[in-house]
């Protein structure tokens, strides 16, 4: 693994970089560099979203999936792209949906690092991808690695919530018993923000308030959800 584990993940995270199947997955992915394919998001990104977002300042997790596998997108956070690049359909339909929640107007931009600095932990399930080619790091290896860090959140005393969009989410979810059985944090699940499934139920499932009034009920301070234009 050629990244830096940023300080507060590395007990959580120290014990699970040192498995053979962690090896292999970090030389894995140099062999697949050393052949000229290009992987997505550029190193040194790829734990981004554990550097913004402390293991102790955790309140919310949103699971993606894959990293966005076209140039120039992924920066290391799930749905989410760096400044001036494009928003993605299933961002836009996040905004649309925050809209609708809270009022909260879209920003001209699809960079979510504001929710991340706040303790909103933006994490896919692979944080690599081979471009234009979606999925194609799944089951070589990040699975391990990923849910160690979604447990460690949800072992904490500190209630927080759990954000599970779409039926990938939900079964990462369903491996991760403090999860499953916790009756301390507020689990969210429903359709994938993706245009294919948004129409069925993801519009005006209101996740935002939810979380909101969950956090201050438990003595946390809400997310301002509200992007910067």
């Amino acid at each position: 693994m050629s990244e830096t584990i940023p300080d507060s993940w590395k007990r959580v995270l120290g014990p699970v970089l040192q498995t053979p199947e962690a090896r292999r997955l970090g030389g894995w992915i140099k062999a697949e560099e050393d052949a000229g394919k290009q992987v997505y998001p550029p190193r040194g990104t790829r734990l981004r979203a554990l550097e913004l977002t402390p293991l102790d300042r955790v309140k919310v997790v949103i699971l993606g999936q894959d990293p966005y596998h076209g140039p120039g997108q992924a920066h290391g956070l799930c749905f989410s792209v760096p400044d001036g690049v494009k928003v993605p359909p299933s961002l836009v339909n996040i905004y649309k949906e925050l809209a609708s929640d809270l009022g909260a107007a879209p920003p001209g931009h699809g960079n979510l690092e504001h929710w991340a600095r706040q303790g909103v932990l933006l994490l896919n399930n692979s944080l690599t991808v081979e471009a234009h080619k979606a999925g194609s790091h799944a089951g070589k290896g990040w699975d391990a690695i990923t849910d160690a860090c979604v447990a460690a959140v949800a072992q904490r005393d500190v209630p927080s919530a759990f954000v599970l969009w779409g039926s990938h989410a939900q079964g990462k979810a369903a491996r991760i018993p403090a999860i499953a059985q916790s009756q301390r944090h507020l689990v969210l699940k429903g359709p994938h923000p993706s245009p294919l499934s948004a129409y069925r139920g993801f519009f005006g499932s209101k996740p935002f308030s939810q979380i909101n009034t969950f956090l201050e009920q438990n003595g946390r301070e809400p997310v301002d959800w509200s992007a910067p234009a």
